[in-house]
């Protein structure tokens, strides 16, 4: 069973990686000035590239552009790459990684920025790894990083150079912005657009904010029903006459999802975590004496989801999730022996799924074996589930 998903899975991976390539109107600015429509392959950077696919045409070859050949390019009315040489500092912000100096250190580099904000005062993002750093200018003036630096006090306490706020509190006055506003400024995305088209407005300048060109709709709360088919075998390396196959028990399960959608790669990817309640009770008669399974759990997956757009209504779904199983007051009876606890434990699953309109779907997943008795040294168990679940986004 597990060998006929992996490979279903696989071939669903292996046919979608192509259908996925999807070209938008755009253009590139070339190193002599010459600006050139095309086709770019829109794959919604995390961090900044160095090059991107294009076409010319529909049906032409792809062709690679590199930080070396073009200056500028972009898709428009969704985003936009200046390549330009600045100077940036790289020191990292991982707390195990910090200097005990405030000050940075800059080094010149050739790179694309992200255009977030451009007008008569404009917002450049960059982003490697844990690396954030964004950079501004005013009149098409020389594009500046905005400093900020988290460092080691002498203390051993983590410090904050916020020279940013000086920078913008000296080039970027005007009667709106008070000196409040800059002192509670964050080092943030979202902060910074918002306080660069309150410049440009306040200077009554048109501006283009690259970041309200995309609709990020990144948190859904899906409700989750559906049938399941679950099994039990436990056996006892001691004696066989506890040796149990309870066999396939049909039941019903509910869950209530929370996904959040990753704000990268065209919205493909999301992290999931659906807490499940699930039961299952059976019967037994075996050859000395009678079973009874009374195992009732709240499950509590949380994993990763990959999308595969068809069309702007449709898309196939994978995911992956490590389930940790709280058991509730189970247990594993026999007429003429002791009572068998249940325990927590737990397990794996993957799916496979399609929704509609962004608000239905469906899916076919498999959790790997779980034992269920893992507390007692000479009891083995495994219980196994397969599911056709029902969703509905409510939120």
């Amino acid at each position: 069973m597990k060998k006929n998903l992996l490979f279903i899975l696989i071939v669903i991976l292996s046919a979608n990686c192509y259908s996925q390539i999807i070209y938008e109107n755009g253009y590139y600015i070339d190193n002599s000035g010459n600006k050139v429509d095309c086709l770019i392959k829109n794959v919604d950077w995390k961090d900044n590239p160095t090059s991107f696919e294009y076409k010319l045409t529909e049906n032409s070859d792809k062709n690679i552009a590199t930080l070396n050949t073009v200056k500028e390019f972009g898709v428009y009315n969704i985003f936009k790459y200046t390549k330009q040489t600045v100077n940036i500092d790289r020191s990292s912000s991982i707390v195990s990684e910090l200097s005990n100096d405030k000050y940075v250190s800059f080094n010149e580099e050739e790179l694309f920025l992200k255009v977030l904000v451009e007008g008569k005062a404009s917002l450049y993002s960059f982003v490697e790894g844990n690396i954030i750093r964004y950079f501004y200018n005013k009149d098409h003036s020389d594009i500046e990083q905005l400093v900020y630096k988290k460092y080691l006090t002498d203390d051993n306490q983590i410090g904050e150079n916020t020279r940013y706020k000086q920078q913008l509190w000296n080039d970027l006055k005007c009667e709106s912005i008070k000196v409040s506003k800059v002192e509670k400024l964050k080092y943030s995305k979202n902060r910074l657009i918002d306080f660069f088209i309150d410049y440009n407005e306040c200077n009554n300048q048109d501006f283009t904010n690259y970041e309200t060109k995309v609709k990020q709709d990144l948190f859904n709360l899906n409700i989750r029903p559906g049938f399941k088919s679950s099994s039990l075998y436990v056996d006892n390396s001691k004696t066989n006459s506890r040796d149990a196959d309870f066999g396939n028990k049909s039941g019903f399960r509910i869950g209530l999802e929370a996904e959040v959608i990753l704000p990268f790669n065209k919205n493909k990817w999301a992290i999931i975590f659906e807490p499940t309640y699930q039961d299952y009770k059976v019967e037994k008669e075996l050859k000395i004496t009678s079973s009874k399974v009374d195992y009732k759990s709240i499950e509590f997956p949380i994993g990763l989801r990959h999308y595969f757009f068809l069309n702007d209504n449709s898309k196939i779904f994978i995911n992956g999730s490590f389930i940790y199983d709280l058991s509730m007051n189970s247990s594993v009876t026999y007429e003429k022996y002791e009572d068998i606890d249940i325990n927590e434990g737990n397990n794996m699953a993957v799916g496979i799924g399609y929704k509609y309109n962004d608000k239905y779907s469906i899916e076919f997943r498999y959790n790997t074996k779980r034992d269920i008795l893992s507390d007692y040294v000479f009891w083995n168990s495994e219980y196994k589930t397969m599911s056709v679940i029902f969703g509905y986004t409510i939120f």
